[in-house]
């Protein structure tokens, strides 16, 4: 019902100011732009869809060896103290578990494009136990906030758009991105708990938590001793490492119980390219509406009434150089990744900016798409409270974006 009224606002406020600009500004263009945006946006979807499908394919089939072959039940038992507490609703048998835990691992290396078959495993595991199958389960609604938050540990691509852009010390943003992202986690986490009348203050629940911070801690120390090039290296190197380590431990439990190894590939593939199909009307939706309010200049509205009300307030405004990057970001990844490099190479890539811009980029995550995208795959079209959920983890990452950046770069 949330995206039924978000998409009707895109394309509302869309013709209210393309409108104006016709009548008032004389601009004759401006529905031109909007209807080919239309069906840029439309491509768009269908071309993310079909790139999808055979990286779906692959980690779908991946999964399923890891399913017949008990990794993922091992990897559920690891964390399933921890996630009975965060998804009471989850059987504590359920493999649903592993797969959120994959998913997560794989965000928080930066290793997107195995993450999403993940967590769209994730997604349809916990719609099996879902007992309303077009309402979103507690479950995945906490599971979707925690991906809308984009915990990030290692940004490896924001650092290499850096690099090319000219910026002297690329990493000098790796660690405000990494506090930004874990303040925005946790805002999502307490944000979600809160409707979910979860307590946080179980024992359990601190504990894990501090691992994770005292892990993180480490993470940041590590790589602030090293220099650029070698921050670059490890993180690629560990990533990659990590990754395929996971799918040689995957085959080779499931060769050890004498399991079908191959056949149990094909099966969990035919998944993956179903999967993909299914995701694209949900994509193509959200995205012809991002790319008509763009289009048709409201965004530009947004920030000028932004700016002018940051200076009428008399604060100082330079960071409003960079939020077009923070507000595209839970509209569009590529939006935000054009908005970040344009203010790169507007202001400067060392220039307060620019580096604030890389540091949105990091700090939050594709809200909208993430929904179209996961609840789409399972058919749910009531999200419930996941749409306000998913926009307070991102306004925390932008508030914290801005705070630190002050800190570190002003």
């Amino acid at each position: 019902m949330v995206l039924n009224y978000i998409w009707i606002f895109f394309f509302a406020v869309a013709f209210i100011v393309a409108l104006f600009r016709l009548v008032i500004g004389g601009d004759t263009e401006v529905f031109s732009a909007m209807m080919t945006s239309t069906f840029d946006m439309s491509k768009t979807g269908f071309e993310i869809s079909l790139g999808l499908t055979g990286v779906l394919t692959l980690w779908m089939g991946i999964m399923k060896i890891g399913e017949r072959g008990g990794a993922v039940q091992v990897m559920s038992g690891m964390i399933n103290p921890f996630f009975r507490r965060l998804f009471p609703g989850l059987p504590q048998d359920s493999p649903a578990h592993g797969s959120i835990m994959m998913n997560l691992a794989a965000n928080m290396l930066g290793l997107d494009n195995a993450a999403t078959p993940m967590g769209l495993k994730a997604m349809q595991q916990m719609q099996e136990v879902n007992t309303r199958k077009d309402a979103a389960s507690n479950a995945q609604i906490m599971f979707l906030v925690l991906n809308t938050s984009g915990l990030t540990i290692v940004p490896v691509s924001i650092m290499v758009y850096r690099a090319q852009l000219g910026a002297a010390n690329p990493t000098d943003i790796f660690i405000p991105i990494l506090l930004a992202t874990y303040f925005s986690t946790l805002a999502g986490l307490i944000a979600v708990a809160i409707y979910q009348k979860i307590n946080l203050f179980d024992r359990v629940i601190l504990a894990y938590l501090g691992g994770i911070s005292a892990l993180m801690a480490g993470g940041v120390w590590y790589f602030s001793t090293l220099d650029k090039e070698a921050v670059t290296v490890v993180s690629n190197v560990a990533s990659n490492i990590i990754l395929f380590g996971i799918i040689m431990v995957f085959i080779g439990m499931a060769a050890w119980k004498r399991i079908n190894v191959y056949d149990a590939f094909i099966e969990g593939a035919k998944d993956g390219f179903a999967t993909a199909v299914k995701i694209i009307p949900y994509l193509i939706a959200i995205l012809v509406a991002i790319g008509v309010f763009r289009a048709s200049g409201a965004m530009e509205v947004v920030m000028s009434a932004i700016t002018r009300g940051i200076e009428g307030l008399g604060f100082n405004a330079d960071w409003v150089d960079a939020l077009p990057t923070a507000l595209m970001k839970p509209l569009s990844g590529s939006g935000a990744r054009g908005m970040m490099i344009d203010t790169m190479k507007t202001f400067g890539a060392d220039s307060f900016a620019g580096r604030l811009a890389c540091t949105f980029q990091g700090a939050t995550d594709t809200t909208f798409y993430i929904i179209a995208v996961y609840f789409g795959a399972v058919g749910i079209r009531n999200t419930r409270y996941a749409v306000p959920c998913g926009l307070i983890a991102d306004l925390a990452g932008i508030i914290a974006a801005v705070v630190i950046a002050y800190l570190f770069f002003a």
